[in-house]
């Protein structure tokens, strides 16, 4: 293993064109935060590390963008233009430490990605190196662009077809007004009806999270947010907008709340109350830290109809396996993020752990969902694609990969449960720096 820190996007083409010449594989890392493995090592390569590109090289609020290096910390993008009233939306709660770079490779969200969106929603262009050292340009400052939409291809593709060197992102006003509340309910069930019950009611809040009550206690124990520690389930909800706006719509939610059986609801009554509401979610992964020595951080995506079904199920694997589980996840766009608590020095509960994991992502699918809403593939959902996927759907999909990086050099052995030469799926690699496609049919 060879690490190299290039501080020019030149340098990361030179290697990635040395590697291409030479047959080397390459894996690029920004922060390492990534919660599937996706910038795990997992043959001889290149560690292509990003951590210098650590610069904001241009604020244009006339466009409302910043164009930042993949190095960046999300959330120094937000600090950077806080001062003017702007901030970057998507907010993971890892977004003191994640680079923008990871973000684009994860298609991270965060807290208030069911109003916001996800970084593809507010990724505007990218500069990228493909395996062969090109340096390429997608998007840019303006909001469309013609032809193939390759900058939502590049978002999310887990570093498998090149590398992201910079980013331009759109930033937005902060609204005029945000109030949370925190919702406390008898049951998980409850809980989860509101939030389908909320959204039903044509209501989209600027946040929508759910935490059980392992995950309340552990939070409040760790942050003192102050929930309330007598109830099963605790929504915090956020409202943002005009004044007019949000006063209504925390009403119209607290009735929601009270009809579906709340028995307690609390508002917050100042900017730092509203942050200390979100600093206790935000916190909930370290949070679990003190109460178990080890937690295993699932990430799947259901429909959020399914939600109360999908819990009770959850219930059940946890007695199954005989292993507990705190639930705290984006419950507005239905993102599930169970921690499974165990002690690897106990024989048999790592195992347990990924088995139980493995089946929850299973169950994602088998009710209309999908096997990662942010953290990615990887190496960890790996071979559970098969679960999602036929054979015709991963090769077509291994297809655009051999398009971009015909010799499988890019993160191997991420994603794809089983990789196919590209000369297998029907194109043709020639050893002459050229790639060849069989010859089409004609009509």
């Amino acid at each position: 293993m060879i690490v190299v820190l290039p501080e020019t996007t030149q340098q990361v083409a030179d290697v990635l064109r040395y590697c291409s010449d030479n047959g080397i594989k390459v894996v690029a890392r920004g922060s390492g935060t990534s919660l599937s493995g996706g910038a795990l090592p997992l043959a001889d390569a290149v560690m292509l590390g990003l951590g210098r590109f650590n610069r904001i090289t241009e604020i244009d609020y006339e466009n409302r963008c910043v164009v930042a290096q993949a190095g960046v910390a999300n959330l120094a993008i937000s600090h950077a233009v806080a001062a003017e009233g702007f901030y970057y939306a998507p907010d993971p709660s890892s977004q003191i430490a994640c680079s923008i770079g990871g973000n684009v490779a994860e298609n991270s969200g965060g807290v208030h990605c069911l109003k916001y969106g996800l970084t593809t929603n507010n990724v505007l262009g990218v500069e990228f190196v493909t395996v062969t050292g090109e340096i390429i340009r997608l998007g840019g400052k303006f909001q469309d662009a013609n032809g193939y939409d390759l900058l939502g291809l590049i978002t999310g593709s887990e570093g498998l077809l090149g590398v992201v060197t910079e980013v331009t992102v759109r930033i937005l006003r902060k609204p005029e007004t945000a109030r949370a509340l925190l919702i406390g309910f008898p049951t998980t069930t409850a809980a989860a009806d509101c939030v389908g019950a909320v959204i039903g009611a044509g209501i989209i809040p600027g946040g929508m999270e759910m935490m059980d009550r392992p995950a309340i206690h552990a939070a409040e124990e760790f942050v003192h947010a102050g929930y309330p520690l007598d109830v099963e389930a605790l929504l915090i909800v956020e409202l943002d907008g005009p004044q007019a706006e949000v006063d209504y719509l925390v009403t119209r939610v607290s009735e929601i709340a009270e009809e579906l059986g709340a028995v307690s609801i609390r508002l917050s009554e100042s900017e730092q109350e509203r942050e200390s509401f979100w600093a206790g979610r935000k916190n909930a992964f370290p949070a679990i830290g003190r109460i178990s020595p080890d937690y295993y951080c699932m990430d799947g995506t259901i429909p959020r109809g399914k939600l109360p079904e999908v819990l009770a199920r959850m219930a059940e694997m946890s007695e199954k396996y005989d292993l507990r589980v705190a639930n705290v996840f984006h419950a507005g766009d239905g993102n599930l993020h169970p921690l499974i608590l165990y002690d690897a020095n106990l024989p048999g509960q790592l195992e347990a752990a990924e088995n139980f994991g493995a089946e929850i992502l299973k169950l994602c699918v088998e009710v209309g969902g999908v096997l990662t809403g942010e953290h990615g593939v990887g190496v960890e959902k790996r071979d559970l694609m098969g679960e999602m996927f036929t054979e015709v759907d991963l090769n077509q999909q291994q297809r655009v990969k051999c398009s971009f990086d015909p010799d499988s050099l890019l993160n191997p052995g991420k994603v794809f449960p089983t990789l196919h030469r590209c000369a297998e799926l029907g194109r043709v690699h020639v050893h002459d720096g050229k790639t060849r496609f069989p010859e089409l049919p004609r009509f």
